[in-house]
C-alpha cells in the first residue's frame, strides 16, 4: 500500500494512476487548493477514482489533527510526499502560503508517521534547490543555492526530512526532479502555456530572450523511476537528481512547437525574470548507478505525446485560470 499526498497534482496523478495499473492499493491525499483551476485536479481525480484499489481523502496535511485520523488506519505502508505549493514567480507575491503549505505540511507529515510502520519514505523536492550553478551537471553534493522562496522552503523541507528521518529504520530518499512536463500539467507550466496561449492566439512572453536552458524530463520517466525507487532498500538517506541530462534552450522548444504545429507561433522576447534560473542541466550518474533506466523520453516524442493529449482534451478553459 502507498500513501500519496498530492495526489490530484500533476506529479502526484501521473504517481497515482501508474500504482494503481499495477493493481496497488492507493490511499491519496489532497488538499484541491486554489493555485490553479481546482476543475483541473478535478478530472484528475475523476481517472483516479475509477479504479477500485484507490481512496482518497481532501485533506490540507497542515492539519495534524486530522492528518492523524487517516493514518490511524494505516499500517505497513509506503509513502511519497509531492504534496506542495508549486510555482517559482507566485512565491514572491504569497510566500505564507509556501510556508504552511511546504514546510508546515512536510513537518506535520513527518512527525506523524514517524512511529508509523512504514517500509519507505520519498520526499518529491525540485531541481530548484540548486539555484544558480557554474558547474554542469549538477551533481546531488552541489551546493544549494535557492534563487527564490519556493527553493526556499524546498530545500527546507528536506532538512526536515534528514531531521525526523535519519536515524529511522525507513529507507529513505529524497528526489529532485527536473523540469516536468507532459500530459495533464498544471497551466502556469512553460508547455502548457505555450498551448494555451497559442490556442487563444495569445503572444507568448518568452524571459531572458530565449537564452534559458531546461533540462526537460518527461512525467512518465519520473514516476517510473520513483516506483523503482521506492522498491529498492537503503539503510542510509539518499538523494538523487531525475533528469534526462540533455538541456535545451528554449528557443529551440519554440522551433519544435513550430515543427510539430505546422505553424509560426506569435512570441516576444524578453528579459530575464527574477528567481529563475538560467540553466537546469542535472547529472543522473548517482541514479542510474541505483536503479535501472533505459532511455530517457526524448524531448520532441515528450512535446509529441503532451500535444496530443492537450489537442484531445476537452475542457481547455480549465488553463485560463491560473496566478
Amino acid at each position: 500500500m502507498y500513501l500519496i499526498t498530492g495526489c490530484a497534482g500533476f506529479i502526484g496523478f501521473h504517481m497515482t494512476k501508474l500504482l494503481l495499473k499495477k493493481k496497488i492499493n492507493v490511499v491519496g491525499i489532497d488538499s484541491l487548493n486554489s493555485y490553479y483551476a481546482k476543475g483541473l485536479k478535478l478530472e484528475r481525480l475523476k481517472i483516479l477514482k475509477k479504479y477500485k484499489y484507490f481512496s482518497f481523502f481532501k485533506l490540507d496535511i497542515a492539519n495534524k489533527k486530522k492528518l492523524n485520523k487517516i493514518l490511524i488506519n494505516l499500517n505497513n505502508f509506503k509513502v511519497i510526499h509531492i504534496a506542495a505549493q508549486p510555482g517559482v514567480i507566485y512565491s514572491f507575491k504569497n510566500p505564507d502560503s509556501y510556508y504552511k503549505n511546504n514546510v508546515l505540511a512536510t513537518d506535520n507529515l513527518l512527525k506523524s508517521i514517524i512511529n508509523k510502520n512504514i517500509s519507505q519514505f520519498i520526499f518529491v523536492s525540485s531541481s530548484s534547490v540548486y539555484g544558480n550553478q557554474k558547474k554542469f551537471p549538477i551533481k546531488e553534493n552541489s551546493k544549494l543555492k535557492s534563487i527564490n522562496y519556493y527553493a526556499n522552503t524546498k530545500i527546507k523541507c528536506e532538512n526536515l526530512v534528514l531531521k525526523y528521518l535519519s536515524k529511522k529504520n525507513i529507507s529513505t530518499k529524497i528526489v529532485r526532479p527536473f523540469t516536468v512536463y507532459g500530459p495533464y500539467g498544471r497551466p502556469d507550466m512553460l508547455i502548457i502555456k505555450f498551448l494555451n496561449y497559442f490556442r487563444n492566439n495569445k503572444a507568448i512572453n518568452i524571459y531572458n530572450f530565449g537564452n534559458h536552458m531546461r533540462d526537460f524530463t518527461y512525467v512518465k520517466d519520473v514516476v517510473k523511476i520513483i516506483y523503482q525507487l521506492s522498491n529498492k532498500k537503503n539503510s542510509k538517506i539518499k538523494i538523487f537528481n531525475i533528469c534526462a541530462s540533455k538541456p535545451v534552450k528554449i528557443n529551440k522548444i519554440l522551433d519544435y512547437f513550430e515543427k510539430l504545429l505546422d505553424k509560426k507561433i506569435n512570441f516576444k522576447r524578453k528579459p530575464k525574470r527574477k528567481g529563475e534560473m538560467e540553466i537546469t542541466y542535472g547529472s543522473n550518474t548517482n541514479l542510474k548507478k541505483f536503479v535501472k533506466i533505459n532511455n530517457f523520453t526524448n524531448i520532441y516524442f515528450g512535446l509529441k505525446k503532451t500535444i496530443e493529449w492537450y489537442n484531445e482534451f476537452p475542457k481547455k478553459n480549465l488553463f485560463n485560470l491560473h496566478k
